[in-house]
């Protein structure tokens, strides 16, 4: 009897460890499912920028337009983002690294400065970080969507060394082009990534969205391949 006892209450032990074994062990199968996480990124957005000040002057302040786009190269896919009028930046490219299991940005400053940042994704935040040995501090750029998806913010952080705070210098808030803050309708699904598909492509006949230009010029170039595996995305639910 105790030992019956006994292997039932293992039992019951393996079944409420192992999915915890399983979310520790999961990892993204491609830098693509990896990127997936981030895909209400995907799009163009109107945003305004200030500096982090209590009553920022109004000549500080600035408007600008963010627009993010998938891009494929074989097996590859990364995502690209191009700013309009950045105070800052001006463009950068974020992919995922498998063997360090972290996001990587190769960021453009508005001088044409090339700047790497590195980190993790963890509760909806991107958090990005890279070492400035010649100000001796750690430079964060932390992006995140809001109410509902309809905004997407990002902010610019500096942590002088031997400090443990970060100091916020600029924020940046967006909204989606085309949307307002009220609440979000069904949209179109990118047949590609499965994101929020504003833009039309067809194939034979049948009208399928995508959701930036990048999936709709991969679409082009190979649509039975992508059709096919929607289908089955499809099938699977």
């Amino acid at each position: 009897m105790y030992d019956r006892m006994l292997v039932f209450r293992l039992i019951a032990f393996l079944l409420i460890v192992q999915p915890l074994w399983a979310a520790e062990d999961a990892t993204p199968a491609s830098a693509k499912e990896a990127l997936q996480a981030i895909n209400d990124f995907i799009g163009t957005w109107k945003g305004n920028g200030a500096p982090e000040q209590r009553r920022p002057d109004p000549k500080a302040m600035w408007s600008e337009t963010v627009d993010w786009a998938w891009r494929f190269k074989g097996d590859d896919a990364w995502l690209t983002i191009n700013i309009k009028n950045g105070r800052f930046f001006q463009s950068g490219e974020l992919h995922y690294q498998p063997d360090k299991k972290n996001y990587r940005l190769d960021a453009v400053t508005k001088e044409g400065k090339k700047l790497v940042f590195a980190g993790e994704l963890k509760d909806g935040v991107l958090t990005l970080d890279r070492a400035n040995l010649e100000k001796k501090e750690t430079q964060r750029l932390r992006m995140n969507l809001a109410a509902e998806g309809v905004r997407f913010i990002y902010c610019y952080e500096r942590k002088p060394d031997g400090r443990t705070l970060f100091i916020r210098d600029y924020m940046v808030a967006c909204t989606r082009e085309g949307e307002s803050l009220g609440a979000r309708e069904n949209k179109k699904e990118c047949i590609i990534t499965g994101g929020l598909g504003t833009l039309a492509v067809s194939f034979k006949g049948v009208t399928y969205y995508v959701c930036c230009s990048g999936c709709r010029d991969a679409f082009n170039e190979n649509p039975e391949k992508y059709i096919k595996e929607f289908n089955a995305k499809k099938g699977q639910k």
